[in-house]
């Protein structure tokens, strides 16, 4: 009885877990979407550094868990809470207090005719023009990275004429929103196509490659992988 009920417990902890996490996240989202997002944008996207670092309040979540849930994990940190509460708990809170600022700045916007890159030192952003990009390359990651990209993850990487890099795929930024009235465009892939014809009309260089598009065809439905055929298939 006493096993049942622990492993009850346990999923019903993990069930939990997951679900404070997409809470997390859309907070997170949440705020920086009032803070940072204009009316006017187009598409917005959380850079690779929050959304890998985001994850660590999942660690946080886990290791609540297995607080809860185990007695010897209880007394080892009763313990080390007694001895070390007065120096490793106010680093603790100070590192996750820069942490959570460097991850709601971590923040790229597009609207109609310029780009704002804000950041954990520029959190106001720092504005360029879509002339201001020097280079496109896009394509779809073929293998699996710790704590980067995803097998069949789309990415598409601007560059800016004072070398910063933004990712606007799905590959390195992770969560990609926008803002646009059309319901029928409700997917970032196809605010971004519109974007890409405009740039490399443009002529702006964009480097495209159609390898490993098979993985996005096994993972996404063809609206969408179509549309990211289009995307990597509009060069000059």
């Amino acid at each position: 009885m006493g096993t049942l009920k622990s492993i009850l417990l346990g999923l019903f902890g993990l069930i939990t877990v997951f679900i404070l996490s997409i809470a997390i996240f859309a907070f997170i989202s949440f705020i920086q979407e009032k803070l940072f997002v204009p009316s006017n944008s187009l598409i917005w996207v959380i850079k690779s550094f929050a959304a890998k670092f985001v994850f660590i309040y999942e660690f946080y979540l886990m290791f609540g868990l297995f607080l809860l849930l185990s007695k010897d994990l209880r007394k080892w940190f009763s313990g080390f809470y007694k001895k070390h509460h007065r120096t490793v708990f106010p680093i603790f809170g100070i590192v996750n207090i820069l942490l959570f600022y460097a991850v709601i700045t971590d923040v790229a916007v597009v609207t109609n005719d310029k780009i704002v890159n804000h950041s954990f030192l520029t959190p106001h952003g720092k504005q360029y023009s879509y002339s201001n990009i020097t280079k496109i390359t896009a394509g779809i990651y073929g293998k699996n990275r710790f704590l980067g990209s995803s097998k069949g993850q789309f990415y598409y990487v601007i560059e800016l004429n004072n070398g910063t890099k933004i990712d606007f795929g799905d590959g390195g930024s992770s969560f990609v929103s926008f803002n646009e009235e059309d319901s029928n465009e409700a997917d970032p892939r196809f605010i971004l196509a519109k974007l890409d014809r405009q740039w490399v009309d443009m002529g702006i260089p964009k480097k495209a490659s159609m390898s490993n598009f098979k993985y996005t065809q096994d993972s996404l439905a063809k609206i969408y992988s179509d549309k990211i055929r289009s995307i990597l298939e509009n060069t000059k």
